[in-house]
């Protein structure tokens, strides 16, 4: 089991192209089963201004594995 804290501490990498996407920040609920139906990830600042302040929504069902060190997803090749 993996509390919400421990996913903030892992890198988000987008398996498509090998980005780092940045962390969670966020995540969307479903009320009435009480699932988690998607992450909300924002990059962190040292990843350049071109993705500065745009947050991404992906849905639970992009989320590929859980590691020690990053959680894989597949969003298909994100623009710059």
């Amino acid at each position: 089991m993996y509390k919400a804290t421990d996913l903030a501490k892992r890198d988000i990498i987008n398996i498509s192209d090998g980005a780092k996407l940045g962390s969670v920040t966020d995540m969307h609920f479903d009320l009435s089963t009480g699932k988690v139906t998607a992450i909300v990830v924002s990059p962190s600042r040292k990843m350049g201004v071109f993705r500065a302040g745009r947050e991404v929504v992906i849905p639970w069902e992009k989320v590929v594995k859980f590691g020690l060190d990053a959680v894989l997803v597949d969003v298909g090749p994100m623009t710059r």
